[in-house]
């Protein structure tokens, strides 16, 4: 889920409902835009067999997705705009379900950072990414002697936005930690981000490290409104986001909340 802290300028970038991200890659994207969602869950396919996130369980997305021959789902989080078609696609293609959390996985054993998927296209990595939620997984695709990538940030990296955190299951300090590591992975070999919501960005060093620069500007916000307001977050959300719309505000207040446990953790 994302919120609109900041409007993306991603006109140069191609947000069609379905087309080829890179050889071999295809992203289909479901028809549930909202606030939360932007344009819609993105959904990944990989050779045709390799599936990453299947998305709402609505039926037009579902038929997409299993007119290929699906073997192997990978899930990047439990949130359900990006699990929901689970057991559909299943009782449709047979295919096996891989996610960190067990009760997402479907005859197959949970997902470990660090794994490897090899493809036709490349080799799968997994990677550990907490912070949106504590069981976010992102995904890197590098062909053999290629110079350039993909990788499958879900909720982590949104397509120009910045992401929410699910606290208090995802935390600032894992989301910081993760965009750290993010930075790192980015430099060592360029990676186009394909995200969970909005469209592809270019380059994951570059992005990985604006988004952790605001997050410590907005940090340093709570923590100066905290002197006037206290630990009252609601009363903060409102003072940092004045004109954002009422069904907005809860999500911000949450934001507040995470920022204001992490400026405790720093404080002892």
């Amino acid at each position: 889920m994302a919120t609109s802290e900041r409007a993306a300028d991603a006109s140069s970038h191609r947000d069609d409902a379905s087309f080829a991200v890179a050889p071999g890659v295809l992203r289909i994207r479901a028809n549930n835009p909202s606030q939360m969602t932007l344009s819609g869950t993105n959904s990944y396919l990989i050779d045709g067999r390799i599936l990453i996130d299947p998305g709402p369980d609505l039926e037009p997305h579902v038929d997409a997705l299993a007119r290929w021959p699906i073997e192997t789902v990978l899930v990047s989080h439990r949130h359900r705009d990006h699990t929901g078609a689970i057991d559909a696609l299943v009782a449709r293609t047979g295919a096996r379900v891989f996610a960190a959390l067990d009760e997402y996985c479907r005859d197959a054993a949970p997902l470990r950072g660090g794994e490897r998927i090899e493809t036709e296209s490349g080799v799968v990595a997994v990677l550990a990414t907490p912070g949106h939620t504590t069981d976010s997984l992102s995904f890197t695709l590098v062909r053999d002697g290629a110079d350039r990538g993909l990788v499958f940030t879900a909720d982590t990296i949104l397509g120009g936005i910045t992401t929410m955190l699910d606290f208090p299951d995802g935390t600032l300090g894992d989301y910081l930690a993760t965009l750290d590591r993010l930075v790192a992975t980015g430099e060592n070999l360029p990676l186009q981000i394909c995200p969970g919501h909005g469209p592809t960005l270019p380059d994951l060093a570059s992005e990985a490290q604006r988004l952790r620069g605001h997050r410590m500007r907005r940090l340093e916000q709570v923590a100066t409104l905290r002197d006037a307001c206290g630990d009252d977050a609601g009363r903060i959300a409102r003072r940092l986001y004045a004109d954002a719309p009422e069904q907005v505000l809860s999500v911000a207040e949450s934001m507040v909340r995470a920022n204001l446990a992490h400026l405790q953790t720093v404080d002892r």
